[in-house]
């Protein structure tokens, strides 16, 4: 599969094309920059790939797939373009500012025949992958609860306007990552902290509650603002609980120089004195790390163009998730449980 990537700031260039390149039956066919030392940055990375002026000029030169990594509220008309040349689309998150725009681009995207995913890439962050095994040993039993905090402490990466806010942002990888572990969502709770610092309001903080269909509840916390790094993990269950308090694995690697095509066997594992502790009737036991790899996301989504079938991260989840965040603004804005239409359903 020859994909393109559009756009090449911190997103397109630390979170995208090294996992391109790590991924099987995938090859990156260009990038779309059009600053001048974005262009230059990419020219570096990827000595003699095409860098192209615009989407068009990449559609021109033919591309089986493109990722859509631009700032959000560029995100609609790109993917609409590549969808309409019939050209399938991994879109950023979030992928569109609310459901109704998501459904809008999905319904698209199924009439041109293409495959539409959104890049909910942390679904394959260790600790969560690590916390999934843990669920689905049934070791804490009946589960009850789980408990998700990620402080980042970032005022620079927070993205603003009417298409920003920390909730759009980390807060669409947080909520999909719960209703991935634990189901659809019923009811949404929520309060978001704002802030006019950088001249517009913006939420730069949230607190999320959700009660799932499957009758679990969790909730899922981050600020951007507080000057706290702060990654845990928490789940109460009927014979037990899971504390995780680690780190991003691999983010903090790629940060470091570090690239997955270089160290596949030991990329995105982390460090056993952030294992998490299993507590049981038993005793206390860690669980190792699961191995995390973004690549995996590129690999299925390849597969999924040549062989057909949905792909890692449907654009129907990626709705999904933009419900229970609407929801959340009106819970916040109202001060109230907002119920969702009967369970949610992809």
């Amino acid at each position: 599969m020859r994909i393109g990537i559009v756009g090449y700031g911190a997103g397109g260039r630390y979170f995208h094309a090294p996992f391109i390149d790590a991924a099987d039956g995938v090859e990156l066919a260009g990038i779309v920059a059009r600053s001048a030392d974005k262009r230059a940055a990419a020219a570096a990375d990827y000595p003699g790939l095409p860098v192209y002026g615009s989407l068009a000029e990449m559609l021109d030169a033919g591309v089986d797939a493109v990722t859509i990594t631009t700032p959000p509220h560029t995100r609609r008309e790109l993917v609409l373009e590549a969808v309409e040349a019939g050209v399938h689309v991994v879109a950023d998150k979030p992928f569109a500012p609310d459901a109704a725009s998501a459904r809008e681009l999905a319904d698209a995207a199924q009439r041109a025949g293409v495959v539409l995913n959104v890049y909910h890439n942390r679904r394959r962050d260790a600790d969560i992958l690590t916390l999934a095994g843990v669920l689905a040993s049934g070791d804490i039993g009946e589960v009850w609860r789980v408990h998700s905090i990620m402080d980042q402490d970032g005022a620079a990466t927070l993205e603003t306007g009417a298409a920003g806010g920390l909730l759009r942002d980390l807060g669409s990888h947080l909520v999909d990552q719960m209703l991935w572990l634990l189901g659809p969502a019923t009811h949404v709770y929520g309060t978001l902290d704002w802030t006019d610092r950088f001249g517009e309001s913006t939420d730069c903080g949230f607190f999320v509650t959700l009660t799932h269909d499957s009758g679990a509840f969790s909730t899922v916390s981050a600020s951007k603002l507080n000057h706290s790094t702060t990654r845990e993990l928490r789940a109460y269950g009927s014979n037990g609980s899971y504390l995780a308090s680690g780190a991003d694995v691999q983010a903090e690697a790629l940060a470091a120089g570090r690239r997955p095509a270089l160290e596949p066997a030991t990329w995105g594992i982390d460090v056993p004195e952030n294992w998490g502790t299993l507590a049981v009737a038993g005793g206390r036991s860690q669980v190792a790390s699961k191995q995390g790899n973004y690549a995996g996301f590129y690999t299925e989504f390849a597969r999924a163009v040549r062989d057909g079938g949905p792909g890692p991260v449907p654009a129907a989840e990626g709705v999904r998730t933009l419900e229970v965040l609407d929801a959340v603004r009106r819970s916040a804005l109202e001060n109230r449980v907002v119920e969702l239409g009967g369970a949610q359903e992809v």
